[in-house]
């Protein structure tokens, strides 16, 4: 598991022996599609990693609207909040496909963090730069307009595809899910995933969006 823990993106730049020792603090776990790992309002007590499949984070008000924090896939993590406060867990995570999480007690993790500074400085690095993407992210949603918020959404959710030359969204999002996580109605999301189309940004081919080229950032 050291390898995949390698892959995720709050242990870059660990060593080997440094990858070891998160290992042996941690436990593997399986869930099924359309599982909810966490409530949000939950005690907090574990960070979760994710080995493979993907999850949903997000938010659900009083009158039962969802809103979309985020998509993440393998290599990314979440429940890092648990390891700093003792607050309730802030948002509410889905499976939407099976996963495999490689999971962490708040216990066993500031163990490691004690008895091995270097480690806690680099996780303290790499979780600055969650901050950063998230100030980011709330920059956009208050700068952008709803054209330029979901072709920046497109973007962070695409893979670069070297051998065809375009980023890949995989799978696809529904374009219900598009404006969760934009703040926007599925109707608008579709005329704008249309109007992309028809100036040739992307295509649309079974459970993927193929973009060609830089996305404008409005109308």
């Amino acid at each position: 598991m050291d390898r995949q823990l390698a892959n995720i993106s709050l242990f870059t730049g660990l060593e080997a022996h440094e990858l070891s020792v998160i290992h042996e603090s941690a436990k593997v776990k399986a869930f099924p599609r359309n599982t909810i790992v966490i409530h949000e309002g939950d005690d907090s007590d574990s960070l979760f990693l994710i080995l493979s499949g993907r999850v949903k984070v997000f938010l659900t008000s009083e009158k039962g609207r969802e809103v979309i924090l985020n998509m993440q896939g393998e290599g990314e993590y979440f429940g890092e909040l648990a390891l700093l406060d003792d607050l309730p867990r802030s948002a509410s995570v889905i499976t939407a496909e099976s996963c495999q999480f490689c999971v962490i007690t708040k216990t066993a993790f500031q163990k490691v963090l004690i008895n091995h500074p270097k480690i806690a400085l680099k996780v303290i690095k790499n979780l600055t730069r969650r901050v950063r993407a998230l100030t980011d992210s709330v920059k956009n949603l208050a700068l952008l307009d709803v054209f330029g918020r979901v072709a920046r959404t497109l973007l962070s959710m695409a893979v670069a595809n070297e051998e065809e030359g375009v980023m890949i969204v995989e799978p696809k999002p529904t374009h219900q899910d598009i404006g969760k996580m934009v703040g926007a109605s599925r109707e608008m999301v579709t005329r704008i995933m249309k109007d992309l189309v028809v100036g040739g940004f992307v295509h649309v081919e079974n459970e993927r969006i193929v973009i060609h080229q830089k996305l404008p950032r409005s109308w």
